[in-house]
Parts: C-alpha cells; structure tokens; sequence
C-alpha cells in the first residue's frame, strides 16, 4: 500500500481558517441532525427502535447503531493527527461503532486507500473538490505482489467496503492514461464502492475507462463531477444520481454507464436524476453489462455528443436488447432525441418513471437525511 504524499504550498493561516470553519459546520450540523452518519444512524436506530419489540419476541438479535463521533485529521504538511489517509483509516478501531469524520486538509495525497467492512460509519470530508484529491494510477494490466495481473476491480485508487460511508467535498483519481477503443488491460479505477448505503455530496470522480466502480450497495450521489471516457461508471449497484455533471473525455468513440444487473429479480440499476451530460463523444449514454442491465436516465440535459442509436447491448449476441431496462424521461438538450434512438429505450410517462425520480429507489428514507435528498 503505497503512502508517499506530495504536499503543495499552502497558507498556514488560511489552512488553520478552512479547519476551524469546517469545524463549526461540522458541529453545528451535529445540532441540526445534518452529518450523513449522524443522520443514518438516527435513522436507523428508530427503525431498529421500531422493529425490536417483534424482533425480540422472535428471538432475534436486535441490531444496535453508532453511538458518539470521533474527528480525526489528515494535512499533508503535518499540522493534522495524520499525513495519509489510510493512516487515519487504520486509527479507526475493527467493528468500529463510532461515527467517525475524518477531515482531510488541500493537497494531493498519492496512495492507495481501503475501508474494509469491519469499519462502518466514517466520513470522508476534505477542503473542497477543486483542492483535496487521492490518486493513485493502478492499471488492470499492471501486476499485483503477486506477480499477477491486478485485473479491473483492484485498480481502484480508493475501494470501499464497510457501509455507511460517506464523502464529501474531496475528489477520487486515477490518473492513469486514457485507453483508445479496443486497448486491453488499461482499466483504471479511480474509486469502488462495495458498501451498502453509502452518501457522496460535492465529489470529484475523475479517470477514463472504468473511473467509478459502482459495485454492490445502495448509493446516493448528489453533485458530484464525474469524468471518464469508457464505462466510467459501471458496476451493479442500486443507485441514484442527483444533479451530477457526466463528463466524457472520450476522443474516438465512448460510453458513460455500463450496469450489470444480471437477474429481473434483482433490484439493483442506475437512476440519474437531473444531472448534465457534457464533454466529447460520440458516446452511448449506457451499455447492458449485464443480462437485465436497468439505466434510466430523468431531467436530464445532454450535449451534442451522444452517438447514433444512444444505447448498446454490449456483445449483440445475448438478445440484451430484449431485457434491459432502459428508460428515458423529459430529457433536453441537443443530444436528447439521439437517446431515444433504439426501439428498445423506454420513453417513460411519470408512472412508470417515478420509482427512478424518488429516493426510494435506494430505500433513502431509512439512511438519508432530508436535507440531503
């Protein structure tokens, strides 16, 4: 696990101001029930508060949530608790149940980061998108310490797996090389989530083929900048998408999301809600992954960079486009009526819509504060 950092110059002053006045939000967000793991861990304390008195008379153990917070910081010139991020990670006790905000001060911190499962409930909060990064520039190609290829799902910068994570004002990179079309093994992951119900607000998501692996889980993202050129967001996870700018960086041919539902029983698919589509193309706006792969896209403004048709079955061979769910609803722009361009992408009337608009979609009410959604 690599932890060299670079530091930039930054004021003392100023980086002492940023600090306390993330800290006054911090806590005065406390008051008002703001904090994503404050608030999820109410949350789910009134739903576990509700179920208990059947649980118990069935005998099952009563799940028990967070109780108290812990402020860890990380700064890249040494004025923090940390100088990595996966160092303050690591401070973070196993079967933590705490909520836990780590603060992370401007700066580009080089290394590879992992939450494991047993330590539910940190927050990721840096200075802004435009100032914090962690990247690092792992390839599906590059070997592993094992000799072996990474292969995609290891690549990823910063890989997530305990639940009730959450990020805020802080972007993801890698920076490895933009792929051209058909180039194997150059899958760059910038950042993986694998844990359930997981919140990002202000992020930056920035990479070329494959930058944000949205695996497994229930996720919400709102405002974040996503940037990438093939399947930058891919993965099976259940997950919505609210007033996010899409941006491709594509120079020959490109797509944005590849979801890989792979069952009409599973619940899992992408919702995108408002968001802006931008960058260069031609691109497809989303590819079946999987067998029953379900995008639907809502309000949605697209540029004039969205390729013929709009939409690709992945291989042509498995008849995908009889089973994939993919939808469209009110979306504009110049490159609007291109994502209507196959038979077999639903124009949605509000009914049939509504279920990909509301946060219920990922069962938000249970996890995400209002102020939030």
């Amino acid at each position: 696990m690599a932890g060299f950092i670079f530091s930039s110059f930054i004021n003392t002053h100023n980086n002492i101001f940023i600090i306390i006045s993330i800290l006054f939000t911090y806590f005065i967000s406390l008051h008002a029930g703001n904090v994503v793991n404050s608030a999820t861990a109410a949350a789910a304390n009134n739903t576990a508060a509700a179920a208990s008195n059947s649980s118990s008379k069935h005998g099952h153990h009563k799940w028990v949530g967070p109780s108290g917070h812990l402020l860890i910081t990380v700064d890249v010139g040494g004025s923090g608790d940390f100088r990595s991020v996966q160092a303050a990670v690591d401070s973070v006790p196993e079967n933590n149940r705490k909520n836990v905000l780590i603060l992370i001060g401007a700066g580009y911190y080089i290394e590879k980061v992992v939450v494991p499962a047993c330590k539910p409930y940190i927050t990721f909060e840096g200075a802004g998108r435009e100032t914090t990064f962690i990247e690092w520039h792992d390839r599906a190609s590059d070997k592993g310490p094992d000799g072996q290829q990474l292969r995609t799902y290891h690549t990823a910068s910063v890989s997530v797996f305990a639940p009730y994570f959450s990020a805020r004002n802080i972007s993801f990179k890698n920076t490895a090389p933009a792929p051209l079309p058909g180039m194997q093994g150059w899958q760059a992951v910038a950042f993986r989530i694998s844990g359930d119900k997981a919140f990002f607000s202000g992020c930056g998501f920035y990479g070329a083929q494959d930058t944000l692996c949205d695996d497994a889980g229930r996720h919400y993202f709102k405002e974040c900048y996503i940037e990438g050129s093939i399947d930058f967001i891919f993965g099976n996870g259940r997950s919505m998408y609210k007033n996010c700018e899409l941006h491709s960086i594509a120079t020959r041919f490109g797509s944005i999301a590849a979801q890989n539902r792979n069952s009409p029983d599973e619940k899992t698919g992408f919702a995108f809600v408002n968001c802006t589509v931008t960058g260069t193309g031609p691109l497809y706006v989303g590819r079946a992954m999987g067998q029953y792969s379900r995008i639907v896209f809502s309000y949605t403004y697209f540029d004039d960079v969205v390729a013929h048709g709009g939409w690709d079955d992945w291989d042509h061979i498995s008849n995908k486009n009889k089973t994939a769910y993919f939808g469209v609803y009110k979306c504009f722009g110049p490159g609007a009526a291109r994502v209507r361009g196959v038979s077999w992408a639903r124009e949605l009337d509000y009914d049939s819509a509504h279920p990909f608009i509301a946060k219920s979609f990922v069962n938000g009410r249970h996890w995400i504060a209002p102020s939030d959604a």
